[in-house]
């Protein structure tokens, strides 16, 4: 009686996380019958593919909802850090269904690889001849970069707060109430953020196509520079539209505005117009771009490279690679030394909280500069008391541990993921760039292989499962992921 009873209790618990997934696969199979529509209005071949794999899932979703039909979705903390979790490697399983079975006849790992970069808006890709996909693959690797921003915004801003992870505790300012109201105001905060998110996408998709653009590829581009995705249609990456400098200026734009806070937006739309120049964390992006774009255009100017192309160029790819889009304009590691190590440092930065951006994000480096300051004056004036203020508010304790204990894991993360990397036969710059960018979510790394004009095919299996851990945990701001694997946690 006692063990049936256990059993019981275990049931329950596990029952509204399962609950919760199954209707995220739901969405996900909504949305596979998009590229599926398409493929059978063109007569394609894919068509079966994603046929079969929206068969799949909606055969999941079914069992899982019939055994929980009555059971209420009511979460405990735990609960939350599991289906976190749990709905980022859930989603990019079936998400690689179609390029599994697809034309493309992907291994099992490759599709893994694929979907998960795309999911979590990495863009490190294994493929070759993009152009040669079909629309409807083209359209589902650029949707699937898509729903993980999305994802990435409503996580950072209604469930990583709750689970007292992640920076948006610190930008629920007394304007937007929602520091102790997280989860009632979820469902208001995630419809302004599709609305916004929408909203920005069609805008992008309109300014590509009348900017030149195929529809497709304008769809598709679209879809990857909002959710600072960076897959593209070409194996050129952005670098296919080098040519036409107004589609590179728009797409730094559309990935600028994917990489600024979200939560920000929804205040100019509710009346604080100046919201987002008065946020220190968008202060900061902005003037660390402008000053690193001036420094690498001049040095592009110094080496006698057209000045406007320079511009161009240097504009578009620190914006890639800051907001970890991932989009390459040109091949910067051929620019010199100077360029390659400076966009390596760049790789860590990430863009604002509570955007679609990876990366360590800026106001940690900002946090830190601020600690940094008052030790330093701690040392002078040891007795004298000195505040420590973000955008107006005090840093608490807990926002300071949170800031260093994600900055230790971050970059021990990087550091043990390289080390995997390198017993596995990769030279030292494939190694540490390809954990850094796998960890970050910027997409290209450095070097011959992984760098901005190759791709990830050619690592070995097990390279690619290790970053595929890299990259969830980046995603899933580390310490989401960690926590599971502590005894006390399933203890509690």
């Amino acid at each position: 009686m006692l063990a049936s009873g256990a059993t019981l209790q275990r049931t329950r618990h596990w029952a509204p996380v399962l609950k919760v997934l199954a209707l995220l696969w739901l969405v996900l199979a909504a949305f596979m019958m998009v590229p599926w529509l398409v493929l059978m209005l063109e007569g394609d071949v894919d068509a079966t593919a994603f046929g079969l794999s929206i068969l799949i899932v909606l055969g999941s979703v079914a069992a899982i909802l019939l055994s929980t039909l009555r059971v209420e979705i009511s979460f405990k903390p735990w609960q939350m850090f599991v289906v976190t979790s749990l709905s980022w490697v859930s989603i990019s399983g079936f998400a690689s269904l179609p390029l599994v079975l697809g034309a493309t006849q992907l291994s099992f790992t490759n599709a893994v690889f694929e979907s998960v970069s795309a999911i979590t808006t990495t863009g490190s890709t294994v493929l070759t001849n993009i152009e040669g996909l079909s629309d409807g693959l083209k359209l589902w690797r650029g949707l699937m970069q898509w729903l993980g921003g999305v994802g990435i915004i409503v996580m950072g801003i209604a469930i990583l707060p709750f689970l007292k992870v992640g920076g948006m505790r610190l930008f629920h300012t007394e304007s937007s109430d929602w520091s102790d109201k997280v989860m009632p105001r979820t469902g208001g905060i995630a419809k302004a953020t599709l609305i916004i998110y929408c909203g920005m996408t069609l805008a992008a998709v309109a300014s590509y196509w009348l900017g030149g653009m195929a529809p497709i590829d304008a769809i598709v581009h679209a879809m990857t520079s909002v959710a600072t995705g960076g897959f593209a249609n070409s194996d050129a990456s952005f670098g296919a539209y080098a040519d036409q400098p107004h589609l590179l200026w728009l797409g730094s734009l559309f990935m600028l505005g994917g990489a600024l806070p979200f939560v920000i937006y929804i205040r100019v739309l509710r009346g604080a117009r100046l919201a987002l120049w008065h946020d220190q964390q968008v202060r900061g992006l902005l003037g660390m771009l402008a000053i690193v774009i001036v420094l690498l255009t001049a040095w592009r100017i110094w080496q006698g490279n057209d000045a406007f192309d320079s511009l161009t160029q240097v504009t578009f790819n620190v914006v890639s690679v800051v907001t970890t889009t991932g989009f390459a304009g040109d091949d910067y590691t051929a620019w010199g030394s100077l360029a390659a190590v400076a966009f390596f440092y760049l790789t860590f930065i990430g863009g604002c909280s509570g955007s679609t951006s990876g990366g360590m994000k800026v106001f940690r480096f900002q946090v830190a500069t601020i600690l940094l300051r008052n030790q330093l004056r701690f040392l002078v004036h040891a007795n004298g008391v000195f505040s420590a203020r973000y955008n107006g508010h005090p840093l608490t304790d807990d926002v300071t541990r949170g800031v260093i204990a994600f900055s230790f894991f971050f970059f021990l993360t990087i550091a043990g993921l390289a080390l995997g990397l390198s017993l596995l036969g990769l030279d030292l710059v494939t190694a540490l760039s390809g954990a850094a960018t796998a960890v970050a979510n910027v997409g290209p790394g450095l070097g011959d292989i992984i760098g901005p004009a190759g791709n990830f095919g050619p690592l070995p299996d097990a390279a690619k499962w290790l970053l595929c851990i890299g990259m969830l945990m980046g995603r899933l701001e580390i310490l989401t992921v960690l926590v599971l694997f502590t005894p006390m946690f399933w203890r509690k």
